[in-house]
């Protein structure tokens, strides 16, 4: 077993954890889904702890990169605030999954502390981000930039919940329209 089975586990981890949280992370069923043995995902990854703090990690990495590469590519961080809903929208339009991490937060009483780390990094990585993004917008001052990028955070991950609640992409697009014409978000 190589990288490229300790990658295929990581990646039904995530589809697995999007559609069932933590909870629904179960050796058994990746192990099918990868074609492998349940006793080899133990090999990559010895508990279920070891697992899901592994695919939140990879989850905020892959998130903090995807948006860095936004705003290179993107240098209007005007332009950057209003693309921002697109990466919780684009786990709607993979088979109504929710963010991984807000996910796992709905379950955060049960998780492993080392789950609730990456997790919680999730979060900082958005919240930082945004922040940065909102400051050199001139949207907000530095020191409003933190407050308004927590609020703009919950808001998109609530849109993103009620939209799945009603399997119903448009309606996060409705929410989303909802706080730009509200001023949370800039329009």
């Amino acid at each position: 077993m190589g990288i490229s089975s300790r990658e295929a586990i990581l990646a039904a981890a995530r589809r697995s954890a999007q559609a069932h949280g933590f909870g629904g992370l179960n050796f058994r069923d990746l192990a099918d889904a990868v074609g492998i043995k349940a006793a080899s995902i133990y090999h990559h990854f010895p508990s279920k702890a070891d697992l899901g703090a592994a695919v939140a990690r990879r989850y905020w990495q892959d998130t903090a990169a995807h948006l860095d590469a936004m705003l290179e590519a993107t240098p209007d961080p005007v332009r950057c605030l209003h693309q921002y809903p697109s990466v919780f929208r684009a786990s709607l339009e993979s088979g109504n999954r929710l963010c991984l991490c807000s996910f796992m937060a709905a379950e955060y009483d049960d998780l492993p502390e080392a789950v609730k780390k990456e997790v919680q990094a999730f979060a900082d990585v958005n919240v930082a981000w945004l922040s940065r993004v909102l400051t050199a917008a001139g949207v907000v001052s530095p020191q409003q930039s933190e407050p308004r990028a927590r609020a703009i955070f919950a808001a998109v991950a609530g849109a993103q919940l009620m939209a799945r609640s009603r399997a119903d992409v448009s309606l996060f697009d409705a929410l989303i329209e909802s706080y730009r014409a509200a001023g949370l978000l800039p329009a």
